[in-house]
């Protein structure tokens, strides 16, 4: 990283000077900023009476790989070529607000012989929100329960996925439709976690959790380590031909579904003898059984401690004494063996080797536990008037794949339908990506980038164009190595076929 420019003055402290305020225009807030201080966002200042950006503006430079380590791609001395391995982002650019000017930075460039131009501000959000996904078996808390933060509520558990609990934070109802306190807090959170840092949620009848992007998420103090194999029975149907001959019965213990290896079509399959063990819940089709304990932070996301108490029983018509019963979670982190007595009850012993064996096996084809951070906004309204004195023009050459958007150079999912709403994975954006304005909102960066024909005929402000060459040399900047591993994002999105 690089930083080519002093930075301004740090805030002066004291009592502000009532001469020489500056009003600041970056929101709605309008904040009136004395000399030498910030305005209430922090992020504004008034430095020898200009109105300055506290932070330096972004730029990504495209590097390759070389034997392993980033190499900056060869700038020559023609600056197309420098300025083609260039990506002005919307990190430290500002904003347009009020909308009816053009956005901060429209920056020309060449792509692969096209001559591009990129939109680039920092727009400001009240309708975004986090869609966070973590990977564990663990209950969190029941669907639509509320999620705290610091005591606020900011969002709300939905629907569970395959091997992670799933929670949507912010949005516009949490950040302005309720009191100012929930408000403030809401739009903190979703700047702490969408820069990569860590927050703690409580969840109303259930847990609570540290969660912190590309991290393990701790559950209830503990850290999580592994996401599931599967469920009991997808567990069942990837092992139970590595334990034939090594056990007469086995268990998965699973909130979803608990499988039985007898019962299950692969213990059929393998010719295996019913072992007559009884099984607590609902059976669903032969070896899955539904709802056999309540959620919970224990073995296979039940509540359950004890495994044993998965099982009701053994038909003594078909159960032997000396059978071989191993009770395993779908992770592998929770198991163990017994052995029926004369009695048909399952007394704990030692775990053969080879069955241990199988049971390491299960966690190591369990992915590592992560939080993963989605970012969502709708980029509507008068931001486009940043772009086009014609707003609807942008959104149509959005949809009609004329446009690339990018958040901090990131790409983006754009979700089909009206509007211009977005997804952005937000560890593929540069650090320190989003801030706050007391209104409240979030400030995030977002980018348009389209072929400079394209953006004269959508209505653009051509005479606001400005090359990359320009923008270095003006504007305070850093710039960020770009690894490759994401689409350059001076590439337009490609046409389905």
């Amino acid at each position: 990283m690089e930083d080519r420019s002093p930075t301004p003055p740090a805030p002066a402290s004291g009592p502000p000077a009532a001469e020489e305020r500056v009003v600041c225009q970056a929101c709605p807030v309008l904040c009136r900023i004395a000399p030498g201080r910030t305005g209430a966002c922090d992020r504004w200042g008034n430095f020898g009476g200009v109105l300055t950006r506290v932070d330096p503006l972004v730029l990504v430079r495209k590097v390759a790989r070389a034997g392993g380590e980033l190499v900056p791609f060869s700038e020559g001395r023609e600056r197309p070529a420098a300025e083609s391995a260039l990506f002005v982002t919307g990190v430290g650019a500002g904003t347009s607000y009020p909308d009816f000017k053009p956005a901060p930075f429209i920056v020309s460039s060449r792509h692969e012989g096209v001559d591009m131009v990129t939109v680039v501000t920092e727009g400001i959000f009240s309708y975004c929100s986090l869609k966070v996904k973590i990977d564990t078996d663990r209950f969190l808390g029941p669907e639509r329960a509320a999620v705290r933060y610091r005591g606020e509520a900011v969002g709300h558990v939905t629907t569970a996925e395959y091997g992670s609990q799933m929670l949507s934070l912010g949005g516009v109802h949490h950040i302005t439709g309720g009191s100012r306190q929930q408000g403030r807090n809401t739009v903190d959170l979703m700047v702490e976690l969408g820069n990569k840092r860590a927050a703690e949620l409580s969840i109303e009848g259930g847990a609570k959790v540290v969660v912190e992007a590309g991290r393990p998420p701790v559950v209830n103090g503990a850290e999580e380590r592994r996401m599931r194999v599967g469920c009991g029975s997808a567990t069942i149907g990837m092992f139970a031909k590595q334990w034939l001959g090594h056990v007469d019965e086995v268990v998965v213990v699973d909130e979803h579904i608990t499988g039985v290896l007898t019962e299950h079509q692969a213990g059929r399959y393998l010719d295996m003898a019913a072992s007559g063990v009884q099984v607590a819940g609902h059976k669903s089709t032969p070896g899955r059984y539904f709802h056999v304990a309540s959620p919970g932070t224990g073995w296979g996301g039940t509540d359950l401690v004890d495994p044993l108490k998965v099982v009701k029983g053994f038909d003594p018509k078909v159960a032997r004494p000396g059978l071989r019963l191993l009770m395993v979670s779908t992770t592998g982190e929770d198991a163990a063996w017994f052995v029926l007595d004369d009695r048909l009850e399952p007394r704990p012993a030692e775990m053969p080797e080879p069955v241990r064996r199988v049971v390491e096996r299960i966690g190591e084809n369990c992915e590592p536990s992560l939080c993963t951070v989605l970012y969502l906004a709708g980029a509507g309204g008068s931001l486009r008037a940043g772009v086009t004195e014609n707003p609807v023009r942008l959104t149509r050459s959005i949809q009609e794949l004329l446009v690339n958007v990018t958040c901090g150079g990131a790409p983006t999912y754009r979700w089909p339908g009206g509007g211009i709403t977005v997804m952005v994975d937000v560890t593929r954006m540069p650090d320190g990506a989003f801030g706050a304005v007391p209104t409240p909102a979030v400030v995030s960066p977002i980018e348009f980038t389209m072929r400079l024909g394209d953006y004269a005929a959508l209505g653009g402000y051509m005479d606001r164009v400005r090359t990359v060459r320009d923008v270095i040399d003006r504007e305070r900047h850093r710039l960020l190595d770009w690894d490759g591993l994401d689409p350059w994002p001076l590439r337009l999105p490609e046409r389905p076929r």
